[in-house]
């Protein structure tokens, strides 16, 4: 299915005063560019990842190692998006700055 940013045009969920970077459960969706299924696929009703939507889960479940005030929670991973939800234990303006280190490149073309 190709997206038509007309016809899938979704308004933002998010409340405008809220601190979100303050402690709490979040849940959140990543999508890919352009809406291209880089993942994997599903095959007979089950997601099937491919290199990329392996390296995505590492990258996932790796998220508390660079950002240790994070926590995951449950996740899946589709064909051209992840959902999750992570979970902040203290606020963000608590902790020195960590910086995401992640040994995987990114695509460039």
């Amino acid at each position: 299915m190709r997206y038509e940013s007309e016809e899938h045009h979704r308004l933002s969920i998010r409340l405008r005063e809220y601190d979100y970077s303050q402690s709490g459960a979040y849940f959140v969706t990543i999508v890919t560019q352009g809406r291209e299924c880089l993942f994997g696929e599903i095959v007979e009703g089950e997601m099937r990842l491919n290199d990329w939507g392996k390296t995505t889960e590492e990258c996932w479940v790796a998220i508390p190692h660079h950002f240790p005030h994070v926590q995951i929670d449950a996740y899946t991973i589709m064909p051209n998006h992840v959902h999750g939800i992570i979970v902040i234990t203290r606020d963000v303006g608590e902790t020195s700055h960590v910086g995401a280190r992640c040994n995987v490149p990114l695509r460039t073309e």
